[in-house]
């Protein structure tokens, strides 16, 4: 069983901000979260503007955050709120492979990180040790940065995705599900010249020839999301 922060005698509810652009996950979150004597969700938001204003008026104690959102993804709205406020706690929840974003979640201010793949209980368990000041990975996760530092060796770049920088992963995973060069344009508020740039980028990374191989690696990157690239 999850351990459960401290309780006043008021028997005090933590509020929970859900922010994920499916409607089911939102629900099946919110169903698990509002079972709990010590959690509620105070509110949910399917994007960056209404996470923001949600964020203005609720209060939340806590928010969980998907990567993938609809316009600026979930590190773009990470930085954000760490810009608003230094202390506010995060967990991001997230469909893609641990190990191309947790420690880019964690650079961005995220306090823990854990894929949708995950037992539903993982998550209450998440939540909690976040709200105790603690820092929530998965097991293998931390175990390889353990080793890491007791070893002094730079971490294994078993995809050369992890090459890409946070922007460049951004207009990738927009690539892969299906948005061409205009509406990636669009939805981040860049130039259409600036997401070229990055695209060529992209390619001379990941040793692509053209757009197609471009095109074609991002979806199959897309579809097999929770194993990485």
């Amino acid at each position: 069983m999850a351990t459960r922060p401290q309780l006043s005698a008021l028997a005090k509810k933590f509020r929970v901000l859900l922010v994920d652009d499916h409607p089911i996950v939102r629900q099946g979150l919110g169903l698990l979260i509002d079972r709990e004597p010590d959690l509620q969700v105070c509110g949910e938001a399917d994007g960056a503007q209404t996470a923001f204003q949600r964020l203005g008026t609720l209060r939340p104690d806590i928010v969980v955050l998907d990567i993938s959102l609809t316009g600026p993804d979930g590190l773009d709205v990470l930085k954000e709120i760490r810009l608003r406020s230094v202390s506010l706690p995060v967990l991001i929840l997230s469909m893609h492979d641990e190990s191309i974003y947790a420690e880019r979640a964690l650079r961005a201010g995220a306090n823990g990180y854990i894929m949708k793949q995950e037992a539903t209980e993982k998550v209450l368990v998440a939540i909690r040790r976040i709200l105790q000041g603690e820092v929530y990975l998965s097991e293998r996760l931390t175990t390889a940065m353990v080793n890491q530092f007791v070893h002094r060796s730079a971490p294994a770049k078993t995809s050369p995705i992890v090459n890409l920088t946070d922007r460049e992963l951004e207009i990738f995973r927009l690539i892969g599900e299906g948005h061409g060069t205009r509406q990636i344009a669009d939805e981040l508020h860049l130039s259409v010249k600036t997401v070229e740039s990055h695209q060529a980028h992209i390619k001379e990374k990941l040793a692509l020839k053209s757009g197609r191989e471009l095109v074609q690696h991002a979806i199959e990157w897309a579809v097999n999301a929770s194993g990485g690239y």
